[in-house]
């Protein structure tokens, strides 16, 4: 337990430094970051603050999906944001191209791993991807869930004043290959009863083309 507890916030510290490298880049954010920005340039407040109030928001949509939060959505909500304005406070901003090129490849990189690293440690996932596997657990694709979800905050954010540009396209692009890379390193074993459950997920979602899939192992995440 202290092992994936470990992780856990390793993770979500690293996730929420990758949002910042992001920011620092001035190149376009991911979809929700996009909608934090443009809330934080609305409302006034910081977009740590804003990353820690939008996660609770979406926390209460889980309430029909009837989605049980863990102890690592709990961490989610607080440590992303408070990591986000700790790196901020330190990060310079580059001002050459080649320099901010650099920034966002690193912090695609950076959040990838993040990503499997805190879902990997099977102690319940963020808020909004707990979202995402909620609806699917209700009958909607995990492909259709995510892409109307961040269609949706993209284009709210957008409107808002968000960043979208080049860096957006390259994260659509790199991150779902990257996080497959990575995920299977930093997933913990299961335990018998986890075994079980993932024999039953699998017949749920089952692969495609021989490959693994870990949409399971989020949706399991939350039974933690």
């Amino acid at each position: 337990m202290m092992r994936r507890t470990a992780q856990l916030l390793i993770g979500l510290w690293l996730f929420g430094a990758s949002i910042a490298m992001l920011l620092r880049a001035g190149l376009g954010l991911d979809p929700w970051d996009v909608l934090h920005q443009g809330l934080a340039k609305e409302s006034g407040l910081s977009i740590g603050l804003v990353v820690v109030l939008a996660s609770v928001v979406v926390m209460a949509l889980w309430i029909p999906l009837r989605q049980r939060p863990g102890i690592g959505t709990i961490a989610n909500v607080v440590l992303v944001g408070v990591s986000l304005e700790a790196t901020l406070a330190v990060l310079p901003t580059p001002t050459h191209l080649a320099w901010q090129i650099t920034f966002l490849l690193t912090a695609v990189v950076g959040n990838a791993v993040a990503t499997g690293l805190y879902i990997g440690a099977r102690l319940g996932p963020g808020p909004r991807d707990g979202l995402m596997t909620g609806l699917a657990a209700h009958g909607v694709s995990i492909r259709v869930a995510r892409t109307g979800i961040e269609a949706g905050v993209l284009a709210a954010g957008w409107l808002l004043g968000g960043q979208v540009g080049f860096g957006t396209v390259v994260f659509a692009v790199a991150i779902g290959p990257l996080v497959h890379v990575f995920m299977p390193l930093f997933t913990n074993p299961e335990s018998e009863g986890e075994h079980c459950e993932a024999r039953r997920d699998r017949r749920q979602y089952p692969s495609r083309k021989g490959r693994t899939d870990y949409r399971p192992l989020v949706h399991r995440a939350d039974q933690t």
